[in-house]
């Protein structure tokens, strides 16, 4: 029996080894197992060769008649990337067997188990615990009487309990803020499982829930089917509603979430989620179901059909240029989402977007590279206001539209050329009454456009831009009003000839810069012809505007040749844009930036609508300003006022705040006419706010000023930790939708880390 005491020297580390004659020649077998004889073992990371086992101890005794060894005094183990502390630690070969007591384990993923007792197998793999403790990824604590480790995967734990959450608080023990106990855990990281038997979950230490068996994805796992976080609220429409999410692993690359939503007041709900990627792209599709009757604020009314939704999406590569996609939308009842509260309807899901509470079904193609776009797409649009009548709505197939920039240049400067083609046909005029039908307007259009631009900058920086536009459309109309419904074709032809100019004025001062910067835009082109299609009661002209029904004059597009947005109205005459821009930068990060501007022409331009503020010869004034005063502070501001009284016809304000304990926005609109022609006034404005490090309140509001109504008032308590998020939320809607009346509703929101979330994220 030999004894050897702790030396830090290597040569005490070989002797310490040498001492244990059975652990060196285990060192030695597996190494030479694993290497082939002509190649030499390649130490790893921690200086090991592959097989090796590296053994350090305050004493290490050899009994050779057993054969035994044990290693005492801060007993250090390392064998195939893990780390093996213990006070003691007794090897015997005979059984291959270790014991250890007071043990650390800590494994190659970073995650460390703990015993008083503990009894391993001589590859640290199986084994028998007392006392045992675990930290895994992402803060996940196990605790349990006693465990079994059948192998490096799975677990086994009797009197355990699971929790992500924190159990220190200033060196003292602390109840987590959720928890969950059983009987019996089993962790299966190769399943990437974990199951209990008899399983209690605790909140706040108190026991709200019971199951004879309950499990969830081991919190390692990418992917794993299971119980995803459930929708809890209680409102006058639906009574009390509970919404179960449940996500079905498919395969590596599809998943299937169901989440049946079960009501109080009305029939059940179905919501479905499918996804599923290929090697070129992917689709996703969701999708709802129930069959019962109608129902409001007051009550179910009507018969008992079908309802149901669907909002799909695919998007797929056919090769490093081209792609292909698609979006289907529709919804049985224009209120259907609202009934129900289903998020996240009004999305983009392809390269065409329908205006708020409208769904758009789509088909496109798009091929893009460094010099060329081009697109070709169809597509349908469904409205859900109530005022809605989709056969108003076009039918757009095809709309094709191409852009190329070649790589050479004319006269030192680059080209641009754009083509584009639309066909739109509608059933129905918007004029419609139902005394009389009015058949719809239809259009087909081609448009070839072609423009240069080059950039001169002189030795005083002044920038010159001259530029030279040219573009001809072809159109032909069917169902024009003017022409008694009958149809026409027409040509016309636009050449513009301009040039920008701007001139930056720099000045440092202490810790800042100031920059002024003069903007002047001319150009000159014929005047243009539009298209009429109508006269209007007060003898008014109608033009064809089938894409530019949204556009405001602001910032955006002050210093633009043509400020339409689409092709069927077009800007011509003699104008000029001019403006002013100064900002302040300070060395720290913060800035402000303001701007002032006014465009002017040479005679009115009666295709602006009058509200634009551009009809006249000059147009109304631009203000538009940007600050960021402090770091998590921003701000802006933007108004049109009268360009004769200097009233403000359209003002939008605006702010964003992020600080330490907590977060908020506003928003504010005034416009004396929007494009629906009547006067708009809103307020948006939520965010929340930490009194302590752990409660908060969140609240939100939406309010019309015209009406003097709250649309929406949200607001609620919050409790969150490093593993959890409580909130309750109260929201009253005010607002009467169709045949929604005014609602009131609570809801409940539970976000537990490691446990998932409403749509699982991975």
């Amino acid at each position: 029996m030999k004894t050897s005491p702790r030396r830090s020297s290597l040569a005490s580390v070989k002797r310490s080894l040498l001492a244990g004659v059975a652990l060196a020649s285990l060192c030695a077998g597996t190494a030479l197992a694993q290497t082939p004889p002509s190649a030499a073992p390649v130490a790893g990371a921690d200086g090991l060769t592959p097989g090796a086992i590296y053994l350090e101890a305050d004493s290490v005794l050899r009994d050779d008649r057993k054969p035994k060894t044990t290693a005492a005094g801060d007993v250090e183990a390392r064998y195939d990337r893990r780390n093996l502390r213990a006070d003691t630690l007794v090897y015997d070969e005979a059984q291959g067997v270790l014991e250890a007591s007071n043990v650390e384990i800590l494994n190659p993923d970073g995650s460390v188990e703990f015993a008083r007792e503990i009894v391993l197998d001589d590859q640290m793999r199986a084994g028998v615990a007392r006392g045992f403790a675990a930290r895994l990824p992402q803060n996940v604590k196990l605790a349990a009487s006693s465990a079994v480790r059948r192998n490096e995967n799975v677990n086994e734990l009797n009197r355990a309990i699971y929790t992500p959450c924190d159990i220190c608080a200033d060196s003292e023990a602390k109840t987590p803020t959720w928890s969950i106990q059983a009987d019996k855990v089993v962790q299966d990281r190769e399943r990437q499982l974990v199951t209990y038997r008899h399983v209690v979950f605790r909140l706040f230490g108190v026991p709200v829930f019971y199951a004879p068996l309950f499990w969830h994805p081991d919190p390692q796992a990418e992917r794993k089917s299971g119980l995803l976080t459930p929708d809890i609220s209680a409102s006058d429409r639906r009574g009390f509603s509970y919404e179960q999410p449940y996500l079905f692993v498919i395969s590596d690359y599809s998943d299937l979430t169901l989440s049946p939503q079960i009501n109080a007041k009305v029939e059940p709900f179905l919501n479905a989620r499918y996804r599923k990627r290929f090697y070129s792209g992917e689709i996703d599709v969701r999708g709802g179901y129930t069959y019962a009757e109608d129902f409001d604020s007051t009550g179910q009314f009507g018969e008992a059909t079908s309802r149901s939704y669907i909002l799909a999406r695919g998007a797929f590569a056919i090769d490093e240029n081209w792609e292909w996609g698609f979006t289907a939308e529709r919804a049985s009842d224009d209120l259907l989402f609202d009934k129900y509260e289903i998020g996240d309807v009004y999305q983009s899901r392809g390269p065409y977007i329908a205006d708020d509470r409208r769904l758009i079904s789509q088909i496109y193609a798009v091929r893009q590279d460094e010099q060329s776009y081009l697109s070709m797409a169809a597509f349908d649009i469904q409205g859900l206001r109530p005022s809605d009548d989709d056969r108003t709505f076009p039918t757009v197939a095809p709309l094709i539209e191409g852009r190329w920039s070649p790589d050479y240049r004319l006269a030192g400067g680059r080209v641009r050329l754009r083509a584009n083609a639309v066909a739109l046909e509608r059933d129905l005029s918007p004029n419609n009454t139902p005394a009389v039908y009015v058949p719809g307007l239809d259009s087909r259009r081609v448009v070839a456009q072609a423009d240069w631009r080059r950039t001169f900058t002189t030795a005083t920086g002044m920038r010159l831009e001259p530029f030279v536009n040219l573009r001809a459309d072809a159109y032909s109309l069917s169902d024009v009003p003017l022409e008694g419904y009958g149809g026409r074709t027409e040509t016309r032809a636009m050449a513009t000839v301009g040039t920008d100019v701007s001139w930056p004025f720099y000045r440092r001062f202490n810790g800042m810069t100031a920059v002024i910067e003069p903007l002047v835009q001319v150009m000159a082109s014929p005047r243009p012809e539009q298209i009429q299609t109508g006269i209007t009661a007060a003898g008014e002209a109608v033009y064809l505007d089938e894409d530019s029904l949204a556009f405001e004059f602001d910032e955006t597009n002050l210093l633009m040749a043509d400020r339409f947005p689409g092709f069927d109205l077009m800007e011509g005459g003699l104008r000029a844009n001019v403006a002013a821009r100064g900002s302040l930068l300070w060395d720290d990060g913060r800035r402000a930036t303001l701007l002032v501007g006014r465009s002017f022409r040479d005679e009115e331009e009666p295709a602006f609508p009058d509200r634009t503020g551009l009809r006249d010869t000059a147009s109304d004034w631009i203000v538009a300003a940007q600050a960021q005063p402090i770091r998590g502070v921003s701000a802006f501001g933007r108004a049109r006022l009268d360009g004769d009284s200097g009233e403000v016809r359209r003002a939008e304000a605006g702010a964003n705040v992020a600080l330490g304990r907590g977060s908020g926005f506003f928003r504010y609109l005034w416009d004396d006419l929007d494009i629906n022609g009547a006067k708009r006034e809103n307020l948006d404005v939520g965010g929340e706010v930490f009194l302590t490090q752990n409660w908060g309140l969140t609240a939100y509001g939406n309010r019309d000023m015209v009406q003097n109504a709250w649309v929406v008032r949200d607001l609620g308590v919050v409790y969150r930790d490093e593993c959890t998020r409580i909130e309750v939320i109260y929201r009253r809607e005010d607002t009467i939708v169709g045949r929604l009346g005014p609602s009131e509703s609570v809801a409940v929101r539970l976000t537990l880390a490691t446990l998932g979330e409403p749509i699982y994220a991975n």
